[in-house]
Parts: structure tokens; C-alpha cells; sequence
């Protein structure tokens, strides 16, 4: 990891000091740019302050963790109690960095507690400066350990960066640590996830690459950008005429559940893309809104995918509410059906830290898009 690496001393929190035009040259708008909602102003509370715990010890063995379908057969879909709770344990710093910032992100937005600012800024400063999450040597569980834990966080960080509030200006220096921590981890993620054979491109790729864009947007990184929007491309062409992917399908009980999960990176995806300039509803003739219509007609009905598959569809992951975020961009980048719109005052607010903690705060504040 090609950047410096600075002692977490006061120094590092504290405001900028160099002027105001300099402090808002450093905060102002990068050439790509995160759909509308991420500009919201922090939202200011009496709320007494809350407390700041250490930063959970960063991780910086190799990325080798169990899989909790280990010993299950080519479809994936059974799941090994056992090596779940391995993976859980030996995950859990990863997993505690992930939620934690979150909402620390979101109880700084939304009550304007600096103190959760900094706590956020520096448990990802003490990652970033162990070179956290960087190993080359690892399994495929621990590449997707990496890709989801980079769109968590550069996901959550957005929120801070582009804030018409500017709530990163007075912290030059931490914020040029993170975000390069963020380049190398997307620039690993890249090569985890590029040049794979269309056989094993799934939902994996798909959430590849949007803890790229998220990245990208972050760090202004174009390249970044387009990787990911080729890799969207390549997902919405899997998409087959029914609205069904084939690599999913092949998760058998869990094919509707899968198909689900592979939503929220689309969506996002295209959400950031459209606010670039780039639209990627048209692809594969509208590939994305079919793939939507059909999940949303397999929640109501689990027939087809049932007789798709030979297996009665297990619905357990879908009674959580959390997995359905992909509706609030959804509604953005579509005019949104009746029937969507009634899912979404059912389920939300929908908050995941996947996609960066309140999802329907950032979008809620925009309107549907043509079809």
C-alpha cells in the first residue's frame, strides 16, 4: 500500500488551520458525483454526546475464513452451522468495524455529535494505517470479506464527502489516509473480481463492483468508475428474458433469495451511474427493471422459481426487511409500481450497512425518473 503512514496523534482531528478558502477547496465537489440525497446538510441536536469506544484490533492476517455453506454441494445452499459460527468468530473485528462506523456516520448526520464524526474517521484511520484487509493470500470467502467491507465503509464515508455541510474539510490529512486505504482496497478487489469465466460471475461480482463505485465516487477515480460499470453491464446481460439470472438459479432453494441479494449492487450502481451521466436502464432491453418485476412477482408467488429450480424456495432471508433497500434507488431510476410502492412503506426506512446506512434518507429526497 503505496501511501504514508501517520501516527493517530491529535493532530490528525484537528481543524483545518490553513484558512477557510483552502478548507473549502478541499471539500469541494470531485468531477464524479453521488446521487442527490448524499449532499444532505447534518442535521443539528442538543442530544448529549455519545461515548467513543477503541477501534476494533484491524485485521491484517490472511483473508482465509470457512464458508457457511462448507461441505455443501455445487448449488451452495446448505448451510453449515458449524462453519457459520467459525466464520462469525473469526470475523468479528471486520464485522464490528463495519456497523460500527455506520452508525456512527448516521449519528453524526443526524444529530451533528462531532464526537462520532472523529470516532468514525478514526477507527478507519487505524485500519487504513495497518494496512487492513490488504493480504494477497486468501480464499474466496475472504475476497468477498473485502469487497463487502470496502462498500460499507466507502459507502457510509459518502455521506461525509459530499455533505453541503463539508463536515471533512477540517480534517485534511485523515481524510487523504482513508481514502487512499479505500484506492488499494478497490484496486485489490479489481483483481479479485476481473477476468472471471461468465459461469462463476454472480452476485459476488456484482457487489464487487459496487464497493468500487462507491470508491470511485469517493476518490474521483474514473477508472475505478468505468470497472464498474463494465461489470454492471456484464451482470445485466446474464439477466435472461423471464427476468431470471441463470448463475442464481443454480442456487436452487435459495434462487429467490439470491436473486434478491443481487439487486442492491445493480441498483446502486445504476443510481450512481445515472447521476454521472451514464444511463444504464436500457441495458440488455431493460434487463434491470425485469430482473426487479421478477423477484418482487417471486415474493408474492414462489411458484415459478420453484418450478425453475425443483425446490421449494426458502423464504427466511426475505422476511428481513433490510434486503429490500434496493427499492428506494429502484424508485429513483423508475416511475415506481403500485405494488412497489406499497413494499416500501411496508418495510421501510430501510437501513443496511451494506449500502451504507439509511438508504431511505438518501433517496427518499429525489423523484422517480422516466421508465
Amino acid at each position: 500500500m503505496n501511501i504514508s503512514h501517520w501516527l493517530l496523534t491529535p493532530w490528525l482531528l484537528a481543524p483545518c488551520l490553513l484558512g477557510s478558502a483552502l478548507c473549502s477547496t478541499f471539500a469541494s465537489a470531485s468531477n464524479l458525483v453521488p446521487p442527490a440525497g448524499y449532499y444532505a446538510p447534518v442535521q443539528m441536536s442538543d442530544k448529549p454526546s455519545r461515548s467513543c469506544a477503541a477501534p476494533p484490533k484491524p485485521y491484517t492476517a490472511k483473508l482465509e475464513f470457512r464458508s457457511k455453506y462448507e461441505g455443501s454441494d455445487k448449488a451452495r445452499a446448505t448451510l453449515n452451522k458449524t462453519s457459520e459460527k467459525a466464520y462469525r468468530t473469526s470475523t468479528q473485528d471486520i464485522t464490528e468495524l463495519e456497523r460500527g462506523v455506520n452508525r456512527q456516520v448516521m449519528f453524526y448526520m443526524g444529530r451533528g455529535d462531532r464526537q462520532q464524526l472523529e470516532c468514525a474517521l478514526n477507527w478507519m484511520s487505524a485500519w487504513a494505517q495497518a494496512d487492513a484487509l490488504l493480504s494477497t493470500e486468501g480464499n474466496h470467502t475472504g475476497k468477498s470479506v473485502r469487497k463487502w467491507t470496502l462498500g460499507s465503509l466507502s459507502s457510509a464515508y459518502l455521506r461525509l464527502k459530499f455533505s453541503s455541510s463539508q463536515p471533512l474539510a477540517a480534517y485534511p490529512r485523515q481524510t487523504r489516509l482513508i481514502e487512499d486505504w479505500f484506492v488499494a482496497l478497490a484496486e485489490q478487489t479489481v483483481q479479485d473480481w476481473s477476468d472471471l469465466p461468465l459461469r462463476k460471475i454472480n452476485n459476488h461480482s456484482y457487489w464487487a463492483a459496487w464497493s468500487v463505485m462507491a470508491t470511485a465516487i469517493a476518490t474521483d477515480r474514473r477508472d475505478l468508475f468505468d470497472w464498474s460499470v463494465a461489470q454492471f453491464r456484464v451482470g445485466a446481460n446474464q439477466v435472461d428474458a423471464d427476468g431470471y439470472l441463470p448463475n442464481e438459479l443454480k442456487r436452487r432453494q435459495r434462487a429467490l433469495a439470491y436473486h434478491n441479494y443481487a439487486l442492491p449492487p445493480l441498483m446502486m450502481i445504476a443510481a450512481f451511474a445515472q447521476a454521472n451521466g451514464v444511463d444504464l436502464r436500457a441495458e440488455n432491453q431493460g434487463a434491470l427493471q425485469r430482473l426487479a418485476k421478477r423477484v418482487m412477482a417471486g415474493v408474492e408467488d414462489q411458484d415459478a422459481f420453484s418450478k425453475r429450480t425443483g425446490e421449494k424456495q426458502d423464504m427466511a432471508e426475505l422476511k428481513k426487511h433490510a434486503k429490500f433497500a434496493w427499492l428506494e434507488p429502484y424508485c429513483v431510476l423508475y416511475a415506481c409500481s403500485i405494488d412497489a410502492q406499497t413494499y416500501k412503506a411496508e418495510m421501510g426506512p430501510f437501513k443496511t450497512f451494506r449500502l451504507g446506512g439509511d438508504v431511505s434518507q438518501l433517496f427518499s429526497p429525489q423523484k422517480a425518473g422516466d421508465s
